[in-house]
């Protein structure tokens, strides 16, 4: 299925995190929180103005992003968990040499 998120929202994918803590210790299931970042999968057309016009997001597809721990409506598209969420709920953009970084 195709989705298009609407206006100033954008679909998002939870990235896992680490199953471990630096210690080694394995985290359980139970103990685990939702991650708070992800990857921005889809972007709306942009945020209407009160003039009408139209302003394009500061995010896109791609993009790795930082939000809020409750932010965000929880949906299943093709049998895969995502967030749609507004752009103002998105705390930030982490950069890419970072990203690679962490995973190395």
């Amino acid at each position: 299925m195709a989705f298009r998120p609407l206006h100033d929202r954008v679909l998002v994918r939870r990235v896992e995190e680490d199953q471990k803590t630096a210690g080694g210790i394995i985290i359980p299931d139970t103990a685990k929180e939702k991650p708070m970042q992800g990857e921005i999968i889809a972007v709306g057309t942009g945020h209407i103005q009160d003039d009408g016009s139209v302003r394009a997001l500061d995010v896109k597809a791609g993009d790795i992003v930082l939000f809020g721990k409750w932010s965000g409506t929880e949906v299943k598209i093709d049998g895969e968990d995502l967030l749609i969420m507004k752009e103002s709920d998105i705390l930030g953009v982490i950069e890419a040499s970072a990203a690679k970084k962490k995973a190395a």
